[in-house]
């Protein structure tokens, strides 16, 4: 597998406009997320962006940067536009969210683990839950699935509901996702399909599609900032780690 990251960043975030940029431990939020996909040392690392602040400041900070469209209505169009910008031998990309600050390097890397298994076209990350709040948040996207190895599901279903139904773990859906070449240029091809756009869930274009989705779980959630508080938490958490 020949692997690149690539980091979709939009500034017009409706609940923490211009979030990109937001200063954590003295870097914009964007470099602060490239770093952790660098520490994950599995692929080249390329921001894509909509904004000329975002690309300067990816660039004064050594990393690739490309500008795309501001019209996409999603991050996978995003990064396929920056990826076709790009061209190279890249077989797999990783798109990593531009809001996950201080996701641990080795989540990233893990997202590669269920592509070894030729039958995988995406690859996604989830975490059993634990928080019985979260079981029935719809803001908490669970993974259906079957499982097929340690810490491996096959994706079935993508829902806000509460499911499975019965005993047994649910899954926490993490949103990052690594997907081979060919089936990021059949996704982007897809008009929205019908389950996607009544639970408003990308992933499930793939699922309808007849496309294979493979999960590898993980031990903890990332925090994804999306608000105010969640921008002070992850300035604590990486201030601390830096000792600042």
């Amino acid at each position: 597998m020949k692997p690149i990251i690539i980091i979709p960043a939009r500034m017009a975030s409706t609940r923490l406009p211009g979030k990109p940029m937001a200063d954590i431990a003295g870097k914009p939020m964007i470099i602060q997320v490239a770093d952790r996909a660098q520490e994950a040392d599995c692929g080249d690392v390329l921001i894509a962006t909509d904004t000329a602040e975002v690309l300067e400041a990816a660039r004064d900070h050594g990393y690739n940067a490309v500008m795309t469209s501001a019209d996409h209505q999603s991050g996978s169009d995003r990064i396929f536009e920056a990826f076709t910008n790009v061209g190279g031998e890249f077989d797999i990309i990783i798109n990593v969210q531009g809001d996950l600050p201080t996701i641990a390097p080795a989540d990233i890397r893990a997202v590669l683990a269920p592509l070894n298994n030729n039958k995988c076209d995406i690859s996604t990350l989830g975490v059993e839950i634990t928080d019985s709040d979260e079981k029935t948040n719809p803001n908490v996207v669970k993974i259906i699935g079957s499982p097929i190895g340690e810490n491996l599901l096959r994706a079935l279903y993508f829902s806000r509901a509460t499911a499975p139904y019965g005993e047994g773990p649910l899954y926490h859906h993490i949103g990052l996702y690594a997907y081979r070449r060919a089936a990021l240029e059949r996704f982007v091809s897809l008009k929205p399909s019908t389950l996607e756009k009544r639970e408003s869930l990308e992933q499930l274009r793939a699922l309808e599609d007849g496309m294979t989705i493979h999960a590898a779980i993980i031990d903890t959630v990332p925090l994804g900032v999306d608000t105010p508080p969640d921008l002070e938490k992850a300035r604590a958490i990486l201030s601390h780690n830096t000792g600042n």
